[in-house]
């Protein structure tokens, strides 16, 4: 489940990513503005979450021509659900097996746009290594002028639905949900 949302968070939030302007621009993920939210269902009563930050990633955009490319790593040691023995467990061999797998990777270039605006970026995640097609859709997206970066920063919410057993992670099914909602968040500034 975990594996799962870390994937399409790392993809969806560097996809997501375009210029106010039509014309192709380039951009550098900015890290403590991006992270990939996942939530499965627990005995189908309550919602279990946890995230992952985004370590690194490029965006290029051309809305004009409707093309993008992203290439995102999450951080699969980040994970992090507020409850430290959960964390412990998510990193382990059985889940995210963070030692031998220290990165989780959306890879896209596949990028569908309403004007200049992002609708959708399909692309690869890639979990414990094994590579599945994933496809986020925008929520939202604005562009603005950074006070603290003087550059322009663009980003948004992308959200994606996955099952997590094709990644292979199927601890805890069907007491917890094969189902998983991939929540990302995403800015990125203009190179």
């Amino acid at each position: 489940m975990t594996k799962t949302i870390t994937a399409i968070l790392g993809v969806a939030v560097a996809g997501a990513i375009m210029p106010a302007n039509a014309e192709p621009a380039s951009y550098t993920i900015e890290p403590l503005h991006s992270a990939v939210v996942f939530e499965i269902k627990h005995f189908g009563t309550s919602t279990i979450r946890a995230q992952f930050r985004a370590r690194t990633g490029t965006i290029t955009i051309d809305p004009a021509a409707g093309t993008g490319a992203a290439n995102i790593v999450i951080d699969a040691a980040s994970v992090a659900s507020g409850l430290p023995k959960f964390d412990e467990n998510l990193k382990n061999a059985k889940f995210f097996n963070v030692a031998a797998y220290p990165d989780i990777s959306f890879v896209a270039t596949d990028f569908r746009f309403d004007g200049d605006k992002v609708l959708q970026i399909a692309g690869n995640l890639t979990i414990i290594g094994k590579t599945r097609p994933v496809t986020l859709n925008a929520i939202a997206y604005n562009c603005y002028k950074s006070p603290l970066f003087n550059k322009q920063v663009c980003g948004g919410d992308f959200t994606a639905i996955v099952k997590r057993s094709e990644w292979d992670l199927n601890i805890g099914i069907p007491f917890t949900s094969d189902e998983t909602k991939l929540l990302v968040q995403i800015e990125a500034t203009r190179n």
